[in-house]
C-alpha cells in the first residue's frame, strides 16, 4: 500500500476553522462529534416530530415491526433535483432547498442525503450553499424541520496521489459536513472503472488515505457503487498483449476492495437497484482454468458478511425488463419487483443501516412529479413489516 501523509500545516488550519480541540479532531467519533461541531451554531433541535422517532429506535409502542424506524427513513436529494432547482419566481410549486426541506419532512422523511449543494439562483440563499456560510443556512432549515443531513454525494479527488488543491477542497467539504452535522460524505461513482486487480489495489490505496484523512475530522468516507463493481475481477489466467490477465478467481471487484481497504476508514453504500442488476448481468465467469462456471450475486448476503462497513443505502425500485441489458426499469419505490420486505429482514441492523429513497428518473414533464414519487416512496418505505 501507499505510505500517505497529510499536510500537518493544513490539517491545523482546518481544526481552528472547525473550532475544536486537538483531541476532538483527532478522535474517530463520528455522529456525536459532527453534532458537537455544529450544534452550538443553531442551538438545540427542535422537537418537530422527534417523538415518533425515539419510540421507533428503541422498538416502541406504534412502530413495532416496522423494518425502516421511522428516524432512518431518508431520501436523496437528487431524486428531487428539480425542485431543489426551480425557480421559486416562475412556480407555486416548492423550489429551492428550504421549501423542499418543508415539503419533504411534511410527508414523513426524517434524514436527507445531498447530491451537491447547488440550488435556483433565486431561492433564499442564493445558488451556490458550497460554502461555510451557505452550510450553516442549510443546517438551519434542516433544524427547522427536524431533518438531519446523512451524507454527500459531493467532492472526491480525482488526482492521486493526492495535489494540495485536491487535498484543500476536500477538507473544505469536510467542514462543510460537519456544520451540516452529517457524519458521512462521499461519491455517486465507483471506486474506479477499472477490471483489473492492480486497478482495485491502486483505488484502495486512494480511499484509505483519504479515509484516514477524513476520520480525523469525525467523518466516514463512502463509495457508492453501480452494477460494474460487482463484475468479476480479473486476477489470472493467460495474459494478453499488454500482459494483463483475462481471467478470474471468481470474486467480484467490490469484494476485493473490502478486503483491501481499511475497515476503520473506508465505508459503502449499496444502491439496491443497481446491485439487483448486477445479480442480472453478472452470474458466469471465465475461471483461471478456461472453464464457465456460474455464480449468482446475492446483495443481502454481501451486506450481512460486511455490516457495518454499509450505514447507507440507496432504496430503489424496479420493473423486469429482459430487453433493456439491465433487467429492470425504474420506477416508483415500493411499486416494482425488488422484495425490500426480505432484503431489509435479511440485512437486520435496522437501528444501523440509513436507507435513502431514490428515482433517478423522477424529474418529468409534471413539474410536481418528483415530489409526488417522493411521497409515494416514503409511504412504502413507511409501510414495510416484518413477517409475523
Amino acid at each position: 500500500m501507499t505510505d500517505f501523509h497529510t499536510n500537518p500545516a493544513s490539517d491545523e488550519a482546518l481544526r481552528h476553522r472547525l473550532g475544536i480541540s486537538r483531541r476532538r479532531f483527532l478522535s474517530t467519533c463520528t455522529a456525536v462529534g459532527a453534532g458537537a461541531v455544529a450544534a452550538p451554531v443553531f442551538g438545540a433541535t427542535p422537537s418537530f416530530a422527534r417523538s415518533g422517532d425515539d419510540q421507533s429506535a428503541r422498538g416502541g409502542h406504534g412502530h413495532g415491526g416496522a423494518l425502516v424506524p421511522a428516524a432512518k427513513r431518508g431520501i436523496i436529494l437528487y431524486t428531487v433535483r428539480d425542485a431543489t432547482g426551480r425557480d421559486p419566481l416562475s412556480s407555486d410549486l416548492p423550489s429551492g432547498f428550504r421549501e423542499v426541506f418543508k415539503e419533504l419532512a411534511r410527508y414523513g422523511y426524517r434524514q436527507v442525503e445531498f447530491a451537491g449543494y447547488g440550488q435556483h439562483a433565486n431561492a433564499p440563499g442564493g445558488a451556490n450553499l458550497e460554502t461555510v456560510a451557505g452550510a450553516k443556512l442549510l443546517r438551519s432549515w434542516l433544524d427547522e424541520y427536524g431533518l438531519r443531513a446523512r451524507g454527500n454525494h459531493g467532492f472526491i479527488p480525482g488526482s492521486w496521489p493526492f495535489n494540495q488543491g485536491d487535498l484543500d477542497t476536500f477538507k473544505r467539504h469536510l467542514e462543510i459536513a460537519n456544520i451540516l452535522g452529517m457524519d458521512h460524505m462521499g461519491t455517486g461513482g465507483d471506486p474506479t472503472n477499472g477490471s483489473y486487480k492492480a486497478d482495485w489495489d491502486v483505488a484502495a490505496d486512494k480511499w484509505n488515505a483519504l479515509g484516514e484523512i477524513a476520520r480525523r475530522a469525525g467523518i466516514k468516507v463512502y463509495t457508492h457503487n453501480h452494477d460494474a463493481a460487482y463484475g468479476f475481477l480479473l486476477d489470472g489466467g493467460p495474459l494478453d498483449g499488454q500482459g494483463r490477465p483475462t481471467r478470474s478467481s471468481g470474486i467480484r471487484k467490490l469484494e476485493y476492495f473490502l478486503k483491501a481497504t481499511d475497515p476503520r476508514n473506508v465505508w459503502l453504500e449499496m444502491d439496491i437497484f443497481w446491485a439487483h442488476v448486477a445479480q442480472y448481468k453478472f452470474h458466469t465467469y471465465t475461471a483461471h482454468d478456461g472453464s464457465q462456471r456460474e455464480s449468482v450475486f446475492d446483495p443481502a448476503a454481501l451486506v450481512r458478511r460486511n455490516t457495518k462497513r454499509y450505514p447507507l443505502f440507496h432504496a430503489k425500485d424496479g420493473t423486469r425488463n429482459d430487453t433493456n441489458g439491465q433487467g429492470y426499469d425504474m420506477v416508483p419505490f415500493g411499486e416494482g419487483v425488488i422484495d425490500y420486505r426480505r432484503f431489509f429482514t435479511r440485512v437486520g441492523a435496522k437501528n444501523y443501516h440509513n436507507p435513502m429513497v431514490e428515482q433517478d428518473n423522477a424529474p418529468g414533464t409534471d413539474l410536481g412529479q418528483s415530489l409526488k414519487y417522493a411521497k409515494i416512496g416514503y409511504d412504502n418505505i413507511a409501510a414495510l413489516r416484518a413477517k409475523r
